[in-house]
């Protein structure tokens, strides 16, 4: 699994994981079913805390992403393709505030924008 930690993102290292293992299991990259590495391992492969990759995999797990079972590891869950839209859609509301905002405050126009984004859509 390639989980790549920056150390000059304004993001803690436990929401990095999260998110890339969340994208991964969107995309299908990673299947139902499929074994996550141990935290410990992990956490060495990173040269993290294991406190950290806990703290990942408790975030996926109250999310839905991931099951946990004591002595067997950690697994992607059955998905539930409602949520893990929804999840997705909130992701892309929130660029979207910050484009407008960006638009707004430069004199970009509603409709400047929208071209803009039909173009980058049809990408």
């Amino acid at each position: 699994m390639d989980i790549i930690i920056s150390n000059s993102s304004g993001k803690p290292i436990y929401e990095q994981i999260t998110s890339q293992i969340k994208n991964m299991i969107i995309s299908g990259e990673l299947q139902e079913g499929d074994a996550l590495p141990s935290m410990r391992l992990l956490a060495k492969e990173l040269r993290i805390s294991v406190i950290t990759t806990k703290r990942a995999y408790d975030d996926l797990e109250r999310d839905g992403f991931i099951e946990s079972f004591t002595g067997r590891g950690s697994f992607v869950a059955q998905k539930n393709v409602e949520f893990l839209r929804e999840e997705q859609l909130k992701i892309a509301e929130e660029h979207l505030k910050n484009a407008v905002s960006v638009a707004k405050s430069s004199g970009i126009s509603l409709d400047e924008l929208e071209e803009i984004l039909h173009v980058l859509y049809e990408e």
